[in-house]
């Protein structure tokens, strides 16, 4: 079985297109700033990390990128087009970080990645061939084919993870970004995360990843990005955590210490109700 395929959407005249680029973005969260006039472009079928300390504002700029936080300032661009004129959100894969695969509620792996073609089908429609494929397309991709008929709950905290992944696989998106997925997750785990999106990078998926933990992931990445006090301090060659910490401030401000996490914030990526976004 074939891995799920970028959306057809896209077409030929925009293939080039980033599908992420940022221009001078601004968030601020309670009056406080947590990103500060930032630069980002994420070109078609690049891999690329955001790294940086706790409170740097990794999380806060990848919900400013899918719709749950809104920037103060600059321009953010999906595919071309302003974030407040996109309307092609299945076009986005967003797997939210530290987030239950239920939300509390029972369900099969399978009927959790098959609520990733929501939005992949007309209002009412009945599920059809096209969604099947593609929800066993997804539970291949990320190794639990053999688990698509388990409770979710019955899995560990990894393959929960790798169910999150599978089912933002489901909608067949041009874009994946996934919030830490590897926090909290053992070795085998990160290694069948890294072998999803080797299969992913291989028929060309563009993937903005943050990230705590490299890994097993280190050889797909394209490029690193590292996040301090709200700027980006590095956009150059793939690092690793550890030199990233030691990258040195790209400006002398600070901010107060805080949290980087943005509250709840209504978008079409907010599918877990009373969960985290």
């Amino acid at each position: 079985m074939t891995s799920p395929a970028p959306s057809d959407a896209a077409g030929a005249a925009g293939a080039g297109t980033p599908p992420v680029v940022l221009d001078q973005v601004s968030v601020s969260i309670g009056g406080r700033p947590i990103l500060r006039d930032v630069d980002l472009t994420v070109r078609v079928g690049d891999m690329v990390t955001l790294l940086g300390p706790n409170g740097s504002g990794k999380s806060t700029l990848v919900r400013a990128v899918t719709g749950l936080l809104p920037h103060t300032r600059g321009t953010v661009r999906l595919f071309g087009t302003p974030i407040g004129d996109f309307a092609d959100w299945q076009r986005l894969g967003f797997v939210p970080q530290r987030s239950t695969a239920t939300g509390g509620v029972p369900a099969t792996v399978r009927e959790v990645v098959a609520s990733g073609r929501v939005g992949r089908r007309r209002l009412l429609r009945p599920t059809g061939a096209a969604d099947r494929r593609a929800v066993e397309s997804a539970l291949e991709v990320v190794g639990l084919a053999d688990r698509a008929s388990y409770g979710v709950s019955q899995l560990s905290g990894g393959q929960q993870q790798r169910v999150l992944i599978a089912r933002a696989l489901a909608g067949e998106p041009d874009l994946l970004v996934l919030d830490e997925p590897t926090a909290g997750v053992d070795l085998p785990n990160q290694q069948a995360l890294a072998d999803a999106l080797a299969r992913l990078k291989e028929r060309g998926a563009t993937i903005l990843l943050v990230a705590h933990e490299i890994g097993p992931m280190m050889p797909l990445i394209d490029r690193s990005v590292v996040m301090r006090d709200g700027l980006v301090a590095y956009d150059g060659p793939p690092l690793t955590q550890e030199v990233a910490a030691h990258t040195h401030h790209a400006h002398e401000h600070d901010l107060p210490g805080g949290h980087d996490h943005a509250p709840h914030v209504a978008s079409p990526f907010d599918w877990e109700r009373g969960g985290r976004a």
